[in-house]
């Protein structure tokens, strides 16, 4: 019989591996958008077998880590991918992340997320993912997301180049219904 440390340890071993193997090729490119759906061309994924739970479908983590991979891929079309970061010792922090988990993903579903800008300024730039599962109209999860323009080498944000912060400005987007809520107040029984 296993312990639940063993147990933990294993879970936990599993999700490291899966991660690793989930990760991008640094020549994989975002799959291009449908016209009509987006400015940003949209990331596809699909469920491994160790993106499982226990629960019998997809892990949180790993919505969170489909949405990280997506966030890769806007950056990379927005100018902002590996020579980017290498030459200007800049590249974009996550500050804030919310996150709704909507339906339950299964085994082997195909994912597409599409991916808006919603603001720029000097140093921040504001988006919302939505995950949607292949035969599904509704989204499956969202993610709202502030990140910010650190220089890697000082530290601390920084400004954009105008040139990346126009591109920015070009890819704004309407705001979904849902972006900007919050979680509520457990009411008291």
């Amino acid at each position: 019989m296993n312990t639940e440390a063993e147990e933990t340890g294993r879970d936990e071993s599993a999700a490291q591996d899966a991660a690793q193997a989930a990760e991008p090729s640094p020549a994989a490119q975002p799959s291009p958008a449908a016209p009509g759906d987006g400015l940003i061309p949209d990331h596809e994924a699909t469920v491994r077998p160790e993106w499982i739970d226990y629960n019998g479908h997809m892990n949180e983590a790993f919505y969170v880590l489909v949405f990280g991979h997506a966030t890769d891929a806007m950056m990379i079309d927005t100018g902002m991918g590996q020579k980017y970061r290498e030459e200007s010792g800049c590249s974009l922090y996550t500050a804030e992340a919310h996150v709704r988990y909507l339906r339950e993903v299964s085994e082997g579903a195909e994912l597409n997320v599409r991916t808006r800008i919603l603001g720029v300024d000097a140093k921040k730039v504001r988006l919302v993912l939505e995950m949607r599962a292949k035969g599904r109209k509704d989204p499956v999860a969202t993610s709202e997301l502030l990140m910010i323009h650190v220089d890697q080498g000082a530290g601390r944000a920084a400004p954009f180049p105008d040139a990346v912060r126009e591109r920015f400005a070009s890819l704004t987007e309407k705001a979904p219904s849902w972006a900007g809520s919050s979680i509520g107040p457990v009411p008291k029984s």
